[in-house]
């Protein structure tokens, strides 16, 4: 039974999937510190704006003025928070995007380009001369 798994899991599309995985998640911290720290503090200062307090007290309780005490007071909508991370979604969607476009244009690159014939060995260059000299003769 485990040998059975192991060869199923040794198949390429199963490793592949498991790398992509694995390096998805590093990016995707790699992304939510772009937006987080460089594009929403840049917007932020053009703009006036800080998105990660933009909510809406869905209580009467809720007095507070920043997100982290308002979520103390009662139940918020915390759409600042929600832009964010649409944001990091957009971004992503738009790497992979070009990654996949870039992977089909080298697929259809080396499609195209047929491969060379391979150059004769020594011995069938010399079967080629006996023949030759065979059909003189």
């Amino acid at each position: 039974m485990l040998k059975e798994f192991r060869d199923f899991a040794m198949k390429g599309n199963v490793v592949d999937l498991a790398v992509g995985i694995i390096i998805g998640a590093a990016f995707s911290s790699i992304v939510t510190s772009l937006v987080g720290d460089i594009i929403m503090p840049i917007i932020g200062s053009v703009g006036g704006l800080d998105f990660s307090n933009y909510f809406i007290g869905l209580s009467t309780k809720v007095t507070a003025d920043n997100l982290a005490d308002a979520k103390k007071q009662g139940a918020v909508l915390a759409w600042g928070n929600f832009l964010t991370l649409t944001i990091n979604f957009l971004i992503v969607a738009f790497v992979l995007f070009m990654v996949i476009r870039a992977m089909n244009t080298l697929k259809r690159k080396d499609a195209a380009a047929p491969a060379a014939p391979p150059k004769p060995t020594r011995e069938e260059e010399l079967l080629t001369e006996i023949r030759d000299l065979l059909k003189k003769a």
